[in-house]
């Protein structure tokens, strides 16, 4: 994660940016992940992260509300948004994986039961000539009670439904067609 102290108008690699002076602009680019947005209220501080399974499982959220904390928030002042992402109806994961994330990003053990429509989304993997079964990950929802663990009031959070693989026309997706393109978030402050 990276402070106001980077240099102005250069580009850095990172998953987090947090900005404590006024009048500042902050960008992610993201695909299928999550923006998420943090400002608080107060003191204008804002943050971006670019979140996905991966960040959520390495509680990247809790990391920037300490970082917050250590700029004197106070958590009824944090205004969290989360942006455009795919959805779990299009994010399908195999069991192991699904059983890992929840491990690591939520803390709990959990069975793997299949749905009526999860069984329908199986598909047989040509090169192996073997079914599959993949199973629904909602990256926002678990992102939303990551932030009510950090005791952001629910009412202080704003979640988009836009779902990056549905929208062809509008947003890019990496899980939709590989591509390397990207649409740019930002915030200010």
């Amino acid at each position: 994660m990276l402070g106001s102290h980077s240099q102005e108008g250069c580009k850095t690699d990172a998953d987090g940016l947090v900005g404590n002076k006024c009048n500042q602009n902050l960008w992610v680019y993201t695909a299928d992940c999550m923006p998420l947005f943090f400002a608080d209220k107060k003191t204008r501080n804002v943050a971006a992260l670019h979140c996905g399974r991966k960040g959520l499982e390495k509680k990247i959220i809790k990391n920037l509300v300490k970082i917050f904390d250590d700029f004197g928030a106070c958590r009824d002042d944090l205004l969290v948004a989360i942006g455009p992402a795919i959805t779990k109806k299009y994010y399908l994961v195999d069991e192991m994986i699904l059983k890992e994330f929840y491990k690591k990003a939520e803390n709990k053990t959990i069975a793997v039961n299949l749905t009526k429509t999860e069984k329908d989304l199986c598909f047989s993997v040509s090169n192996h000539f073997k079914e599959q079964k993949l199973n629904q990950l909602d990256l926002k929802r678990s992102a939303y009670r990551q932030l009510l663990n950090e005791n952001i009031p629910h009412t202080n959070i704003d979640i988009s439904n836009l779902c990056t693989y549905k929208f062809k026309n509008e947003f890019y997706s990496w899980r939709r067609s590989k591509t390397t393109s990207r649409q740019w978030n930002l915030i200010c402050s």
